[in-house]
């Protein structure tokens, strides 16, 4: 069975007004006094921000048991110095983000300028184990078209500034000003995947491989594919169901591969529309089928998504539970439904902030 890991980013808070707090220097600190912190937590481009980073994992259950633990723990040392932690992909309070200090992240201060200072933006990273780098482009080849169902289905960013941005996903339009990021055309084999990031990196525009944003990419660092579109969630089980469907789609794409099945063969325009509309309407409106491309309802194209996977999910004993997961987020909304829904209830951003503080920690 392929192991899985997730990266999850937080936003450090004010617990009683909501404001973003530049602490995450000091809450490492805090955490490496803490032997079961010293390899979890790391340090990101903004002192606003905290990442950890769970072990690979086999069991799905065993996932979501390390992803409340790790969100408890980040709260735990955010706690010990005055702050806490808010599963939040964008602030929805006004913030003047501070980058960290720190020679990579001062490097793309100076490369990037307003795109890096305003770039305070939290997602979730899952990663799947594969068996080589050629599966592991067969598989980037072949996800192309269904990883905006993630996006959709993990959307948490509706606010910014201080504003509703119209979006659900607002952070992947931030993400999006990184010269390398979004989707990819289709690579055909691992040699060809090499040669093009060696390409990348060669303009100078960026640093080094470690700043290929792809939606999907070969990790620089495990032999795993690495998937990049996702919100960070509000809720630590839409993180798991968000790692199920990868899974399920690394294996799906596997098979695929090995019985010679050929890659939807969408162009890079194409993508890119489908990831815009996926950021618009989260769950809420329409998203593009990723078979034909053209507008379905986002409740028929999340359940085509299970469809797609559904024997990989069934081999691993996920499918029962992926579905109705799905279908519990379709009924009760997304992170940027709840956010718009505290909003419209309270009227204050700082009560939806300090509200899904709760909701971060379960």
């Amino acid at each position: 069975m392929r192991t899985v890991g997730v990266e999850e980013e937080l936003l450090l808070v004010d617990p009683e007004t909501g404001e973003p707090r530049a602490l995450s220097a000091a809450v490492l600190a805090r955490a490496e006094q803490d032997d079961a912190g010293q390899d979890v937590f790391e340090k990101e481009l903004h002192e606003q921000m905290l990442e950890f980073a769970t072990h690979p994992q086999s069991s799905m259950e065993s996932l979501r048991a390390e992803i409340v633990r790790c969100r408890k723990e980040a709260a735990r040392h955010a706690g010990d110095i005055g702050c806490t932690v808010a599963a939040l992909a964008t602030s929805p309070l006004p913030v003047s983000p501070a980058v960290s200090l720190n020679r990579r992240y001062q490097w793309m201060a100076e490369q990037y300028g307003i795109a890096t200072r305003e770039q305070l933006v939290m997602g979730c990273h899952v990663h799947v184990s594969v068996e080589s780098d050629e599966e592991g482009v067969a598989v980037l080849d072949r996800v192309r078209p269904w990883v905006q169902v993630l996006k959709a289905l993990s959307a948490n960013s509706p606010f910014w500034q201080g504003k509703d941005t119209g979006y659900s996903s607002y952070r992947s339009r931030v993400w999006l000003r990184w010269p390398s990021a979004g989707p990819t055309e289709l690579f055909g084999s691992a040699e060809r995947y090499h040669r093009q990031v060696a390409d990348m990196v060669a303009t100078g525009a960026i640093l080094d491989d470690g700043m290929i944003y792809f939606d999907a990419r070969l990790s620089r660092s495990y032999p795993t594919v690495e998937f990049r579109v996702s919100d960070v969630c509000l809720h630590s089980g839409t993180a798991v169901l968000i790692a199920t469907l990868v899974r399920g789609l690394v294996e799906t794409a596997a098979r695929e591969w090995r019985a010679g099945t050929e890659p939807l063969d969408h162009g890079v325009s194409l993508l890119r529309l489908a990831d815009w509309q996926a950021a618009r309407c989260g769950l809420t409106g329409e998203l593009l089928h990723p078979a034909t491309m053209r507008r379905m309802p986002a409740e028929t194209v999340v359940r085509a998504l299970l469809d797609h996977v559904e024997e990989a999910l069934d081999s691993t004993g996920d499918l029962d539970q992926a579905r109705a997961a799905c279908e519990e987020l379709l009924r009760e909304g997304n992170g940027a439904r709840v956010q718009r829904e505290l909003m419209e209830r309270t009227g204050s951003l700082r009560d939806v902030v300090t509200e899904c503080v709760r909701h971060t920690q379960g």
